[in-house]
C-alpha cells in the first residue's frame, strides 16, 4: 500500500500541474478573462490528490491501514471519486472557455457521483482509522512476554 499510495500522490501532482498549464494555455490562447471551473482544477488535484494521499501515506506508515481491507477501499474509492471529479470540472471549465454551453443537468449529475464517491471515502477512511486506533490500544493494554535470557 505504501507504493500505491506514494505513486498515486505523484500522478495527482502531475495532474494538478498538467491542470494548471493547461488552464493558462487555454485561457491565454482564447484570450478569455472570465471565471471558470477550469481554474480550480490545478488546486484540486493538487490538494485532494497530492496532499491528501502524502498525509494518507504518513498515516498508514504509523496504522497499518493495509490491515483493515477498508483502507484499501478507502484508497480506490478515493482516486476514482477523484478522478470523476476533477474530470467533470476540467469538461466544464473547457466547455465555458470555448463558449460552449456548460450547464448541462448529465455534467453535475457525473459530477455528483464523484463528491459521492469522495465521501464514501472519507467515511471509510475514518472507520479504518478508528479500528486501527482501537486496535493499538488493545495491543499496549495486553502485557508483553518475558523474556528469557540464558547465562
Amino acid at each position: 500500500m505504501t507504493s500505491y499510495l506514494y505513486r498515486s500522490a505523484a500522478t495527482w501532482a502531475g495532474i494538478g500541474l498538467a491542470g494548471g498549464l493547461f488552464y493558462r494555455t487555454l485561457t491565454h490562447s482564447r484570450d478569455f478573462d472570465g471565471r471558470t471551473q477550469l481554474a480550480v482544477v490545478h488546486t484540486h488535484t493538487l490538494v485532494l490528490g497530492m496532499v491528501t494521499l502524502l498525509a494518507v501515506l504518513a498515516l498508514h506508515l504509523v496504522l497499518a491501514l493495509d490491515a483493515d481491507r477498508r483502507g484499501r477501499w478507502a484508497l480506490h474509492t478515493w482516486n476514482a471519486g477523484l478522478a470523476v471529479t476533477s474530470g467533470t470540472m476540467l469538461v466544464k471549465g473547457t466547455l465555458q472557455v470555448t463558449g460552449r454551453a456548460y450547464d448541462l443537468p448529465a455534467l453535475a449529475g457525473v459530477a455528483g457521483l464523484g463528491h459521492i464517491a469522495l465521501t464514501a471515502a472519507v467515511i471509510l477512511l475514518f472507520l479504518t482509522i478508528g479500528a486501527r486506533l482501537r486496535a493499538r490500544r488493545e495491543d499496549a493494554a495486553q502485557p508483553s512476554a518475558e523474556r528469557v535470557t540464558v547465562a
